[in-house]
């Protein structure tokens, strides 16, 4: 039952962040006859794969932390145990990659400057909130395991080469 309660919660959560977010994108959207940038057609392609993974990579973040952390995605309303499964074994944020994925995505896809900006101002947001917010409450959570975690993890870019004693 506390499974079925924690995704409840989190389609709710989900739907008002993700239609918070498109909101604002479209509401930007106004503000491309300001900007003189012009994206070429073949970025539509590459658009739709960004939606696509940003999307896959966001459910499936998701999922685990409802699954394993028998939480949800909110900082309000945390996963109860720590999940350094799935996508999260290669970046400590994947929730938040497959998020800005998704702005950058649909701003290609759609051509709008705006969109693609407010991707990028939304990453120095979320890094900002990550490093100052948090990170730091999760180091109180779950101590020295997140420690460790943060150690043999990067933040936003995964390693491309093994890490030591990681199969």
């Amino acid at each position: 039952m506390s499974r079925l309660w924690a995704a409840l919660r989190a389609i709710v959560y989900m739907t008002g962040f993700l239609g918070l977010w498109g909101w604002a994108a479209w509401k930007l959207r106004a503000l491309d006859k300001y900007i003189p940038v012009r994206f070429p057609a073949w970025l539509i392609a590459p658009g739709v794969v960004l939606i696509l993974a940003g999307a896959v990579l966001g459910l499936a973040t998701a999922g685990l932390f409802i699954i394993e952390g028998r939480g949800t995605p909110a900082p309000f309303d945390p996963p109860k145990k720590f999940v350094p499964r799935g996508p999260f074994r290669l970046v400590r944020n994947p929730m938040y990659v497959g998020g800005i994925w998704l702005l950058l995505g649909f701003g290609l896809y759609l051509a709008s400057a705006s969109i693609t900006l407010l991707g990028l101002a939304a990453f120095l947001l979320v890094h900002i909130f990550v490093v100052a917010a948090e990170e730091p409450g999760l180091r109180k959570r779950f101590g020295r395991e997140y420690e460790e975690y943060c150690k043999a993890v990067p933040r936003w870019i995964p390693r491309l080469t093994r890490m030591p004693g990681n199969n």
